[in-house]
């Protein structure tokens, strides 16, 4: 059974922001955890996106 976790660390999703503008079909998405104490606005990272082949800027959703 998964542990309930009570802390400040909160799992985000990462969406490629070059994909999502290009119009081309399919998504490049990451999963990853954030400290919401330290980190209240939404995170940018730079990530590979294997559909477009080249490193992305892909930003937090939801």
């Amino acid at each position: 059974m998964a542990k309930k976790s009570k802390g400040n660390r909160i799992q985000v999703i990462l969406e490629c922001t070059e994909h999502k503008a290009s119009g081309m079909p399919g998504t490049s998405r990451y999963i990853t955890t954030k400290n919401r104490k330290n980190t209240p606005e939404r995170i940018e990272l730079k990530k590979y996106n294997p559909i477009m082949r080249k490193y992305t800027v892909h930003k937090e959703i939801k």
